[in-house]
């Protein structure tokens, strides 16, 4: 490789393998690529309509390319084999910079930053479903079945603490959250990487100018997709602005009483 090349991308981006470094407070940071910059606030959107039981659904995350962070939709994916569910990747600030940790597929959701992706994925675990017998039952509160026919589903309350919009773990600004007995025991189990589908979602998005951060700030047009690569046409949601902060909202509750939870991610949520 050229000095000339060398010198172009150091500015953005610093090209390592970030074996096992110690991450935000004990957290295990895997192979993966680190930058100077951390990533934006999580957009806000809703959950396309499921494309056909037996998906289940992805969060959209911030991925990098030398032209910066680009948006990689959330999105509806078959997995690679029953039994098997998502933990979402995240960047974490370690020694100096954002790291990524890859996301991947295994018997039992792991650490994932405390990031609140929302769609069942609040910080800590999943919320969003579960196996059964080969089988995936859906929480009907999180999810939305458009007018497919979903064989099993229940119905579970969430929390209604919504959190921040916070993309990384660990440095200023980020989540302070820490693995917990049963996200430290998932990490010793066996792990499947991501598809070659969404492999490919991923850089497919890439190549769309309106994923860049720099060019939506933020709001990206395309924020979920019903099936990955699948960037135009029916289903396709994008983000909202962020809700109003009014006057009355940000005052002290009464003395003697609770304030009301705040609702101000519930389209990302659903």
């Amino acid at each position: 490789m050229s000095m000339h090349v060398i010198r172009r991308f150091l500015p953005f981006l610093l090209v390592c393998c970030v074996l096992a470094l110690p991450g935000p407070a004990g957290a295990q940071v895997g192979v993966g690529i680190s930058v100077n910059v951390a990533p934006p606030p999580l957009p806000i959107y809703a959950e396309p309509p499921i494309p056909a039981d037996g998906y289940i659904f992805i969060p959209g995350y911030w991925a990098w390319a030398p032209s910066g962070y680009y948006w990689v939709p959330g999105t509806w994916v078959l997995p690679p084999s029953p039994g098997l569910l998502w933990t979402p990747g995240y960047w974490a600030f370690v020694n100096g910079a954002y790291a990524w940790s890859p996301g991947y597929w295994g018997p039992h959701v792991g650490f994932y930053g405390g990031i609140n992706y929302g769609f069942g994925y609040f910080g800590t675990g999943y919320e969003g479903g579960y196996w059964e017998n080969n089988h995936f039952f859906y929480n009907s509160t999180i999810h939305n079945f458009g007018r497919v026919h979903v064989a099993n589903s229940y119905r579970k309350a969430v929390s209604a603490d919504r959190g921040a919009r916070v993309s990384f773990a660990g440095g200023t600004g980020g989540t302070a959250a820490h693995p917990g007995p049963n996200e430290d025991a998932a990490s010793r189990e066996p792990h499947v990487p991501p598809s070659e589908i969404q492999t490919r979602h991923e850089t497919q998005a890439g190549t769309l100018h309106h994923a860049l951060a720099t060019v939506n700030r933020g709001r990206p047009p395309v924020a979920a997709t019903p099936k990955p690569g699948t960037f135009t046409g029916r289903g396709i949601v994008g983000a909202r602005p962020a809700p109003a902060v009014h006057p009355a909202a940000v005052q002290p509750a009464p003395k003697g009483k609770s304030a009301p939870p705040a609702h101000g991610l519930e389209e990302q949520h659903r």
